[in-house]
């Protein structure tokens, strides 16, 4: 609370939040902030600070926010139809982020780690022929990699040559033409 200022505005702001009659657009921009933008400072500052303990916290949370968001592809056209999904997803992406609980930490010991323990052969045969199948297709397409490489970088290029002068015209100054603008014309009226 302290962070938002006056107890007043935490009350509002949670309030709006936890309105069943809220916006989805105001829940599904705090699951995404909570969801996301916090456990990636949160990784940050601890790829950072070099505290390995914290490196693994991070981790395992990665795997359990990973894990959560591969079956949220397949059944969120349906569950999302639910009243009150948003704010489930949120209160549960809270609680894997909870210190006290340690909800992903609980995930990925009950849950990620046996399973893939128990399928680790098959995935690292089907995550090599998929890396194999991705290896053929790039070096198979080497031209078309490189005509869209070049033309990004065109595109870049010309940006960057234009980024001055609409600069000036957003400043307001008249954009004023080049040497190589006003010869050409002076060239063509003789």
């Amino acid at each position: 609370m302290a962070l938002l200022g006056s107890g007043l505005t935490g009350e509002v702001g949670l309030r709006v939040l936890f309105s069943p009659l809220s916006s989805n657009i105001v829940l599904r921009t705090a699951c995404c902030s909570i969801g996301i933008g916090l456990p990636v400072y949160s990784t940050f500052k601890a790829i950072e600070s070099g505290d390995e303990n914290e490196q693994q916290k991070m981790l395992i949370y990665w795997a359990a926010y990973g894990s959560f968001s591969l079956v949220e592809v397949f059944t969120d056209k349906i569950i999302s139809w639910f009243p009150l999904y948003y704010h489930v997803k949120f209160a549960f992406l809270v609680w894997l982020q909870l210190p006290t609980v340690e909800g992903s930490k609980q995930i990925y010991n009950n849950h990620i780690r046996p399973f893939l323990l128990r399928h680790q052969a098959r995935v690292d045969q089907l995550v090599d022929g998929v890396y194999g199948e991705m290896v053929k297709v790039v070096r198979s397409h080497q031209g078309e990699i490189r005509f869209v490489r070049a033309m990004i970088a065109k595109i870049l290029g010309s940006v960057n040559e234009d980024a001055p002068r609409l600069g000036e015209i957003a400043n307001g100054s008249p954009v004023s033409e080049t040497n190589s603008d006003s010869e050409s014309d002076s060239n063509h009226e003789d």
